[in-house]
């Protein structure tokens, strides 16, 4: 049953914008809901444009669309003014194909990409007239699934949630709409259906498990309380990405996007072995594209999209064993076409200023280099394989081959951070721009240079070497953020930063344990929603949610907990162990480097052991293997 349309028509006379919530864009899929088995609703809690730039979302939208048994559509969380229309006209959150009412799909399924989405998701549901705890919905609900990085720590958001996806979908998705399909078909209960969830690998059901604590608020144990449910909970992995599905009819927006382009994923996973990264230590092990499958794709996506650009992804596009071969390859085949690459991700290098160089031909936009911190000492701590040598002859040679405007990405509030490092972020910009004026000159260049200095603070996370380091406290963090405002003057330097109560309220949800929930849900009872967007976040609001619940933001933002203390997300499996992130920990205090072990010996992190995989050095796929 379609909503009301002549209702929907007259709202979007009236809001900013409304292209985001038509839909009909080229290569979209529309099936009809009677012809197939299963349902489902990808729904992103986040503004079209930011959703319809996640190449997630289009990997499942491609798979699930395949199979003649299922139909797959898309939702988004509208935007301010359509939300409160839509509340006011008691309009339905509904999907964009076919204009269906978001509570008659069998499944929905949030992508959490970042946890100031939390609220966003709550007001989705209520859109949609279904309630936020899975403990008050009944059969005549759709099942509500989640996954993405977010859920990496899933107990903020698992009373809203009745399944969690850990890890990589393209394959576990199939299985989860297998185990639903079979039971509608038998008509079996809704915990029954979760039951059979649960005994998917990588499927976590949160209300499967009981958590107890201390006094203190610390956590005293998490029990299963199923026969279906794994402790811990293991995350999927897809073995060989070139037989993996990939989207090459990805739907072409009718609006500006974030990412508006074709996108092709070189490879997945990072062992650079940053102790601050979530992803990098999350996304184990690296597996690669063969650089034939890429330029295949590349091509493939180019002709059914009409994009004029390709973006080659990765979290370190550099470290692709083959980049310099598809980046000519692509550049070759489309010389003259007015097709170009991107590279999203370079590391601080001579060798990422000539990719650069390569893939713009002529073109000189920024380039935006991440030193992360100001001194050796420091870089070393946080294992940041990156020397201050590293970034002058970047700098130089960006500088010396035409490019003027240069983006150095730092944090504050990193461990063992003292004065002396936020000096030393002052002395690199200024080293930078220095190095840059000489460089312009010498090239004959008229333009001035400039170095933009973006500054985030250090937010703790899961699964991380970090993760028991406490964030600094605010005052702290503003009396920094002060010091470099301060001394990061004059001609051709600029400061930008992050709000330091948004990183504070991070901080808090990426180490939050199950008792957040209840936060969460008084926040945006509060009126809180698009947290992450700086003109709605309120700090207030989100601090009168804590009080309410009596429960201290504090105690999970900064509060420095011990190795043996059970954290609230010891019962996922990132496939690293927790030996090795103590040992890393450890290696922190003394500045210790671990080496990448793609290029030096192996780290003993325990991906290999703990997820029954063997790497094959000549593809960069892995295979299963026993013992």
């Amino acid at each position: 049953m379609e909503i009301d349309q002549q209702l929907l028509e007259k709202i979007l006379m009236d809001v900013e914008k409304p292209i985001r919530y038509v839909g009909g864009e080229w290569n979209a899929i529309i099936k009809r809901h009677d012809d197939v088995d299963v349902k489902v609703l990808l729904a992103f809690p986040d503004t079209y444009e930011i959703g319809m730039s996640h190449l997630g979302l289009r990997i499942l939208y491609s798979i699930l669309n395949s199979r003649d048994d299922v139909v797959c559509e898309r939702t988004f969380m509208p935007w301010v003014d359509m939300y409160d229309a839509m509340r006011r006209a008691r309009l339905p959150l509904y999907s964009l194909e076919s204009r269906v009412p978001a509570k008659d799909f069998d499944i929905i399924g949030f992508s959490l990409q970042y946890e100031l989405s939390y609220t966003n998701v709550l007001a989705m549901l209520d859109l949609a007239g279904i309630p936020h705890l899975t403990s008050s919905r009944d059969e005549s609900h759709p099942l509500v699934i989640a996954g993405g990085p977010s859920v990496y720590n899933p107990e903020p958001i698992a009373d809203f949630i009745d399944a969690i996806l850990i890890g990589e979908g393209e394959e576990a998705i199939l299985e989860i709409v297998d185990v639903y399909k079979e039971g509608k078909a038998k008509g079996i209960s809704r915990s029954k259906l979760l039951q059979s969830l649960a005994e998917i690998p990588g499927v976590y059901v949160p209300s499967f498990y009981r958590v107890s604590y201390f006094s203190s608020g610390k956590i005293k144990a998490i029990e299963p309380t199923n026969p279906a449910a794994k402790y811990p909970v293991k995350k999927r992995v897809v073995r060989d990405l070139n037989s993996a599905e990939y989207p090459c009819h990805a739907i072409t927006p009718l609006t500006e996007v974030i990412h508006d382009r074709a996108v092709v994923e070189v490879f997945r996973g990072c062992t650079r072995g940053c102790r601050f990264c979530q992803a990098g230590m999350v996304y184990r092990p690296v597996r690669e594209r063969a650089p034939d499958k890429v330029v295949d794709l590349a091509e493939s996506i180019l002709k059914n999209t009409g994009y004029d650009e390709v973006s080659l992804m990765s979290l370190s596009t550099a470290d692709y064993s083959h980049v310099r071969d598809v980046c000519s390859n692509l550049l070759d085949k489309h010389a003259g076409s007015g097709i170009s690459v991107s590279l999203p991700s370079l590391r601080v290098d001579s060798f990422s200023v000539d990719l650069a160089k390569e893939v713009q031909r002529g073109r000189r936009s920024g380039l935006t280099f991440a030193p992360e911190a100001g001194t050796q000492r420091l870089r070393n701590v946080i294992n940041k394989g990156v020397t201050h040598e590293d970034l002058i002859h970047a700098a130089t040679s960006a500088f010396s081959e035409g490019w003027h405007n240069l983006k150095l990405y730092f944090m504050i509030g990193l461990p063992t951070e003292t004065e002396d490092d936020l000096k030393g972020i002052v002395d690199m910009a200024k080293e930078t721009l220095e190095c840059g004026r000489r460089e312009l000159r010498k090239a004959g260049i008229r333009k001035a240079p400039e170095v933009t200095v973006s500054v985030a603070a250090f937010v703790p996370k899961a699964h991380t070497p970090f993760q028991w380091h406490g964030q600094m406290p605010k005052e702290e963090l503003v009396q920094r953020q002060a010091y470099l405002k301060k001394h990061l003057r004059g001609k051709g330097l600029r400061l930008t930063w992050h709000d330091v109560n948004t990183s504070f309220l991070e901080a808090a949800l990426s180490r939050g344990s199950r008792r957040l929930g209840a936060v969460v849900e008084a926040a945006y009872r509060n009126g809180c929603r698009f947290d992450a967007w700086d003109s709605e976040f309120d700090f207030d609001k989100w601090m009168s949610a804590f009080e309410h619940v009596g429960i201290s933001p504090e105690f999970y933002s900064n509060t420095h907990w011990e190795y043996d203390d059970i954290l609230p997300w010891d019962h996922i499996s990132c496939g690293v162990s927790k030996e090795f992130l103590i040992q890393e920990a450890e290696r922190a205090k003394s500045g210790e480097l671990t080496l990448d072990c793609r290029f030096g010996p192996c780290s003993d992190c325990g991906v290999c052991v703990n997820l029954r995989v063997s790497p094959k050095a000549a593809s960069g796929a892995w295979k299963e293997v026993s013992g």
